[in-house]
């Protein structure tokens, strides 16, 4: 009778993690913004009062809840523009959005959003961003920042920034 030989694959097995909760990507690991950052000179603040739908099961603030606030602050900042912002062949789009929470949010509470401009690009905005107390402007909630890119919205294709934007951002 002829010895059977081992067929197993010559890959590796990854190892199974205990606590699935306990591992971090390795993408995580090596974030380059992972210090809380210190507020810009002149943010422009937008007021939200946290509403109770806005809670999840852990009785906070749902992570998605803090994307409607952001982009509530950015619709408040981008309506108080001098001048068009944007026409039938220029409109605003997300394209990125980073946000890095440093403590939750208990309901009831009120927040102040402050936004920044960071990067002024040919068709991009880079808008940093902080969710703070309303009353101690020193509790951070969440910083990070959006990437705004004006796209025609027929061709899908980036335009220029509005000089609106660009006068907005420069004063």
């Amino acid at each position: 009778m002829a010895d059977k030989k081992n067929t197993k694959s010559p890959r590796p097995r990854r190892k199974r993690a205990a606590d699935p909760l306990q591992v971090t990507p390795a993408a995580a690991q090596s974030a380059p913004n992972t210090q809380p950052q210190p507020p810009p000179r002149t943010p422009f603040i937008v007021p939200i009062a946290v509403r109770w739908r806005d809670l999840d099961a852990f009785n906070h603030v749902n992570n998605s809840s803090f994307l409607t606030y952001l982009e509530e602050a950015r619709l408040q900042w981008l309506k108080d523009v001098p001048g068009p912002w944007f026409d039938a062949h220029a409109m605003p789009v997300l394209a990125a959005a980073e946000l890095s929470y440093r403590a939750p949010i208990a309901w009831p509470a009120h927040i102040n959003v402050e936004l920044f401009n960071e990067r002024i690009g040919t068709s991009s905005l880079t808008i940093g961003h902080r969710i703070v107390d309303a009353k101690d402007s020193q509790k951070l909630y969440c910083d990070g920042r959006t990437v705004l890119v004006w796209t025609d919205p027929a061709s899908g294709k980036a335009v220029p920034l509005p000089a609106a934007i660009r006068d907005a951002c420069a004063s």
